[in-house]
C-alpha cells in the first residue's frame, strides 16, 4: 500500500476566540462523505442517515472544500476534548414519545459518561441517573430525577446493561458522544481528501462558529451516514450532529451548556472497558 504523508496539525488553545462573524446558516441538504481516517471509524458505526440542519438561519450556505485552516480545525477538535480531560454535555435524543435529554458530563481520558436522564413529551420512564462506557450501561431509576446528578454517585439502587450498538436510538447517542474525544489529531491529508464540507457559520451560546459536514466512515453493520460539526476558531466543538438509524431526527450534542462535573465510579462497581 502507498504509504501517504500526514501533514502537520496546527494545534490551537481551547480558548481561541478569533474568527469572522457570518451568516447563518439554513436548511440544505449534505453530501454523504466518506473519512477514512481509522480512528474515526467508532463514530459512525451508529450513524446511517444523513439530516437536515437544525437552526434558524435565513440563508442557505453553498456548500465548499473546507480550507487548510478549517481542515486543521477539524482534525483537532476531537484531540482537544481529549486533552481537557473531559466536557459537559447536553445530549437531545428524539423518539415518537417526546424525546430524552442526559445533562452530564463525559471524562474523555477513561471514556465514561454520568448524568441525568431526562423524557420530555409522554416519554418519562426513563427518567433516573445514568453511566455508561462503551459496552455498559448503568441506570438508577427516579421518579423525579434532580436537574444535575449528585457529584458521588449512590451506592445502590443501579441497573446494569450491555450497551446496544444497534436498534436502540439512546444507546447509539451515548456511543456517539463517547467517540467525540481521541488521543490524537486526525490525520487532516485524509480528511482534506475525504470530501468534508463547510456549510455554513452560526453562533452557539456566543460562540462564533463554522459548520462543517465530516467525517463519514463505514460501520460494523456495513451502514454509514454523516456527522455535522460546530467548530470555534480554535478548534473546540461546541455542538454536534448526528443521524442514527432508528430515528428520522438527528441526535444533537450540546458541549458546555453547563459546568463539568468529574466523572466518579460508583460504589461497588467494577469499571467496565
Amino acid at each position: 500500500m502507498r504509504s501517504i504523508r500526514t501533514r502537520s496539525v496546527r494545534t490551537r488553545g481551547v480558548n481561541d476566540k478569533q474568527g469572522r462573524p457570518g451568516r447563518e446558516a439554513g436548511r440544505r441538504r449534505w453530501p454523504k462523505l466518506r473519512w477514512v481516517a481509522a480512528a474515526a471509524v467508532g463514530i459512525a458505526a451508529a450513524v446511517t442517515a444523513a439530516f437536515a440542519l437544525l437552526g434558524d438561519g435565513d440563508d442557505p450556505a453553498a456548500p465548499r472544500a473546507l480550507t487548510s485552516d478549517e481542515v486543521d480545525r477539524l482534525a483537532i477538535t476531537r484531540f482537544l476534548n481529549y486533552e481537557a480531560g473531559g466536557r459537559a454535555v447536553r445530549i437531545t435524543v428524539p423518539n415518537p414519545a417526546g424525546g430524552l435529554v442526559v445533562t452530564g458530563s463525559i471524562d474523555y481520558r477513561t471514556h465514561t459518561g454520568y448524568g441525568v436522564v431526562r423524557g420530555t413529551g409522554r416519554d418519562t420512564s426513563s427518567d433516573g441517573l445514568i453511566r455508561w462506557t462503551a459496552t455498559t450501561v448503568l441506570v438508577h431509576p427516579m421518579t423525579d430525577p434532580p436537574a444535575a446528578a449528585p457529584a458521588s454517585p449512590p451506592a445502590s439502587g443501579w441497573h446494569s446493561r450491555p450497551l446496544q450498538t444497534s436498534g436502540m436510538t439512546l444507546d447509539s447517542a451515548l456511543a456517539i458522544a463517547l467517540r467525540l474525544g481521541n488521543d490524537r489529531p486526525d490525520n487532516s491529508v485524509l480528511l482534506s481528501q475525504s470530501g468534508a464540507s463547510w456549510v455554513g457559520k452560526d453562533q452557539v451560546r456566543g460562540h462564533r462558529t463554522d459548520i462543517m459536514n465530516g467525517p463519514e466512515a463505514d460501520g460494523e453493520t456495513g451502514t454509514s451516514g454523516t456527522v455535522r460539526y460546530w467548530i470555534d476558531s480554535g478548534g473546540t466543538m461546541h455542538r454536534v450532529q448526528a443521524g442514527i438509524a432508528s430515528e428520522s431526527r438527528p441526535v444533537v450534542f450540546d458541549f458546555d451548556t453547563h459546568k463539568y462535573a468529574p466523572v466518579k465510579p460508583v460504589p461497588g462497581v467494577t469499571p467496565a472497558p
